[in-house]
C-alpha cells in the first residue's frame, strides 16, 4: 500500500511540472494527502494490535494532523478516541489532559456549540465547558493531580461568582477546592519512576523506529515489571543490555528480527515554578514538582579512567551523564513522549564527590525533617543512615575523599580545582551539625534494646566531629527565641527558598528548646547580586530559619545591627493560623568558628564558582 502511495505521489508531481501555475497547489495537496494516508495506514495497522500504547501513539499522530490542517471536527473525534483508550487503561491523569484540549476550544459564552459528536446534545459553549471541567476535575482527582484540579476549580469559581452569580455552585466548588488542598497535605502520593526506551532496527513501525521515548511509570511500578510488559508487546524483539546509544549496524539492521529494545531508568530534573521561589514551601508541595511538570531527564553511568587505585575507587570514578529533553512535559496526553534532544556531559571524580556529599546532606535533612514531624515512623531507617556515615567500619564515610583529593600531589596537579576542593571541605564541615541533630533525635526515639548501638554511634560521632572541626572548622546551629504560641498538629515541613546575603555575628538572644529542619531540597538559585557577601553554598537548608555565617571578624561585628533588621523569619511547620508569620517563629543562625587553620576556614565559607553542584 505504501509503495502504491509513493508511485501516485510521484505521478502527480510529474504531471504538475508541465503546469507551473498549479505546481504549488499540487505539491501542497500531495503533501497533505500523503501525510494523512501514512498516518491512517499506521492507525489501521495497530488497531488490530494488542498494544494499547501503539494505538494511542497513532491516535495522537492523527489528531495532531487534523489540528494542523484546522479540521476541528475530526480533531475532537480523535481526542475522545484517545480519552477512551486512557480510561480503559485507568490512565485518569492522561484522560484529563486529553479532555482539557477540547475545553480549550470553547469560550465562556452563550454561543451555541457546533455538534461535533454523535451523542452531543444542543447546548451553549459555557454549558459544555462547565460539564467538561467537572469531568476533567474528577479525572484529575482520581489521578491524584490535585494541583491541576484546583486550577480548574478556581476558574469555575470565578465564573460562578463574577459572571453567572450562582453562589450555591460557588460554595460547592470552593468546598471541593478546599478538599483538594487538604489531600495535597495529608495523602501520600508515590513518586513514579521514569524509563528511557529506545526502539532500534527496521523491524519497528515508522513512528517508533530508531527513536527514544521517556515513559512515565505507574505507582510502585518497577523497571523489571515495566520492561516485561514492554517486551510482551514485541515478542520478536531483542533486549539490549547496554545503556549507551547503539551503532548504525543495529539501527539499520534488516536481518530478522531486526528490532532491539533498550530500557533503563532515568531521573527527572526538578523545574522550580517561579511562584515558589524565595518562599517557605511545605515538603508535600515540593515533592510533587520533583516528578511532575518535568521535561528534562538524566542518566548517569560511572566509568573508570586513568590510574585505578584498588583501595580508593573514588579517585578514578568519572560519570558519563546523558540528559534527555522530551517534546512535551510529563505527565500529558500520553504516558510517554519522544526525546527530541540528547546531550552528553562528563563529571570528574571531584565533581562527583561534591554531588554525592550534597545528596548525603540533603538525605540527612529529609530524614530529620520526617522524624521530627511524625512520631510514628520506625527508627530503623534513621539508624541505618546515621550509622552508615559516622561508623568508618560500615561505609568509610568521606575518608576516601580526603585520601583521593586532599593531598599535596592532587592539589599540585589540579590547580584549577581549588574552589571545588574548598566546596567539598565546606560540605564535609556542614555535615557535622546535621549529624549531631540527627543523633540527638535518634537518642530520644531509640528503644532500650538499641541503646548500646546508639551509644557506640555517639562515640563514633564524637571522634568524627573532633577530627572534622580540627581540619575544616566548626559549624554550629545556634537556636534563637521562638514565639510561645500553641502549635497545631499536621503541618508539613517547609522549604525556605533563599539564602541571606549578609555575614553576621551571633545574636545575644535566649535559646529555644526545639529546632525545625527544612526539607530535602534547596530550591534557591545562586545569586548573582554583587551587593554584600554571600553565604557558603554548602549551607544546609533548614525549615523556618534565617541563615547566616559568622566568622568573628571585626567587620562582621560592626554589621550586627544591620543583620538584626534583615533576618528573615519563617513560620514553624506546625502552624495553621492565618497570621503565618506571627506563630512559632524561629530564627536560626549558622556560626562558623575560627579553626586551627584560619585561612582555610575563611576560604571554606566563601561561595564556590561551581554553580552546577549547588543544592
Amino acid at each position: 500500500m505504501r509503495a502504491v502511495l509513493t508511485v501516485c505521489r510521484f505521478s502527480l508531481l510529474e504531471c504538475a511540472q508541465g503546469r507551473p501555475p498549479l505546481l504549488t497547489e499540487v505539491e501542497h495537496f500531495v503533501a497533505l494527502v500523503t501525510g494523512l494516508l501514512e498516518r491512517l495506514l499506521d492507525y489501521r495497522t495497530v488497531m488490530s494490535d494488542d498494544s494499547r500504547n501503539n494505538r494511542m501513539s497513532c491516535t495522537v499522530n492523527l489528531l495532531n494532523f487534523y489540528k494542523d490542517i484546522n479540521r476541528e471536527g475530526m480533531y475532537i473525534r480523535y481526542l475522545y478516541k484517545l480519552r477512551d483508550l486512557h480510561l480503559d487503561g485507568e490512565n485518569y491523569t492522561e484522560a484529563a489532559y486529553t479532555l482539557l484540549l477540547h475545553s480549550k476550544l470553547l469560550k465562556w459564552s452563550e454561543e451555541q456549540c457546533t455538534l461535533q459528536l454523535d451523542y452531543q446534545t444542543p447546548q451553549s459553549q459555557r454549558q459544555l465547558k462547565e460539564t467538561l471541567y467537572d469531568t476533567i476535575i474528577s479525572y484529575f482527582d482520581k489521578g491524584k493531580m490535585w494541583e491541576e484540579a484546583i486550577t480548574l476549580c478556581k476558574e469555575l469559581a470565578d465564573q460562578f461568582e463574577m459572571e453567572v452569580f450562582d453562589y450555591e455552585l460557588l460554595g460547592q466548588k470552593l468546598n471541593q477546592q478546599a478538599k483538594f488542598y487538604e489531600n495535597i497535605m495529608k495523602i501520600l502520593r508515590p513518586k513514579p519512576d521514569y524509563f528511557a526506551v529506545g526502539y532500534y532496527g527496521c523491524g519497528f513501525p515508522q513512528f517508533l523506529r530508531n527513536k527514544v521515548f521517556i515513559h512515565r511509570g505507574k505507582e510502585y511500578e518497577r523497571r523489571e515489571d515495566f520492561q516485561s510488559q514492554l517486551m510482551s508487546q514485541f515478542p520478536s524483539a531483542v533486549r539490549l543490555n547496554i545503556t549507551t546509544m547503539p551503532g548504525d549496524d543495529i539501527k539499520n539492521s534488516n536481518m530478522q528480527p531486526g528490532s532491539d529494545i533498550q530500557c533503563f531508568t532515568v531521573q527527572p530534573v526538578l523545574e522550580i515554578p517561579p511562584r515558589l521561589k524565595n518562599k517557605p514551601v511545605p515538603d508535600q508541595i515540593i515533592n510533587f514538582y520533583k516528578s511532575n511538570y518535568v521535561q528534562r531527564f538524566q542518566y548517569s553511568r560511572p566509568v573508570r579512567r586513568g590510574k585505578v587505585d584498588p583501595d580508593n575507587e573514588f579517585a578514578s570514578m568519572w560519570i558519563e551523564r546523558t540528559t534527555f529533553v522530551t517534546a512535551y512535559k510529563l505527565p500529558g496526553i500520553l504516558r510517554w513522549f519522544e526525546a527530541t534532544s540528547m546531550t552528553h556531559t562528563t563529571v570528574s571524580p571531584l565533581e562527583n564527590a561534591i554531588e554525592t556529599m550534597g545528596q548525603t546532606n540533603e538525605k540527612i535533612l529529609t530524614m530529620i525533617n520526617q522524624y521530627q514531624c511524625d512520631d510514628t515512623l520506625p527508627i530503623n531507617p534513621l539508624s541505618m543512615l546515621l550509622n552508615g556515615i559516622v561508623d568508618p567500619a560500615v561505609m568509610g564515610g568521606f575518608a576516601k575523599y580526603e585520601k583521593a583529593f586532599f593531598t599535596d600531589e592532587y592539589m599540585h596537579e589540579h590547580l584549577d580545582d581549588r574552589d571545588k576542593l574548598m566546596r567539598l571541605k565546606d560540605l564535609i564541615a556542614w555535615q557535622i551539625p546535621l549529624l549531631g541533630r540527627g543523633i540527638s533525635l535518634h537518642g530520644k526515639r531509640v528503644t532500650d534494646d538499641l541503646r548500646p548501638f546508639h551509644e557506640r554511634m555517639e562515640e563514633c560521632f564524637k571522634q568524627l566531629k573532633k577530627k572534622v572541626e580540627k581540619e575544616y572548622g566548626v559549624r554550629e546551629l545556634v537556636k534563637l527565641r521562638k514565639s510561645k504560641k500553641k502549635k497545631k498538629p499536621g503541618r508539613g515541613s517547609m522549604v525556605f527558598i533563599s539564602e541571606e546575603k549578609e555575614r553576621s555575628s551571633t545574636l545575644d538572644k535566649r535559646l529555644s528548646k526545639k529546632q525545625e529542619f527544612r526539607s530535602d531540597t534547596n530550591l534557591s538559585e545562586p545569586s548573582e547580586s554583587s551587593g554584600g557577601l554571600v553565604n557558603s553554598r554548602s549551607l544546609p537548608t533548614i525549615t523556618g530559619l534565617s541563615l547566616s555565617v559568622a566568622n568573628g571578624s571585626e567587620e562582621v561585628e560592626s554589621a550586627r545591627s544591620k543583620r538584626d533588621s534583615k533576618s528573615v523569619s519563617v513560620c514553624l511547620p506546625s502552624d495553621r493560623t492565618g497570621d503565618r508569620r506571627s506563630k512559632g517563629v524561629i530564627n536560626l543562625l549558622f556560626k562558623t568558628k575560627s579553626s586551627s587553620k584560619p585561612e582555610e576556614a575563611k576560604t571554606s565559607s566563601e561561595p564556590s564558582n561551581d554553580a552546577s553542584t549547588h543544592f
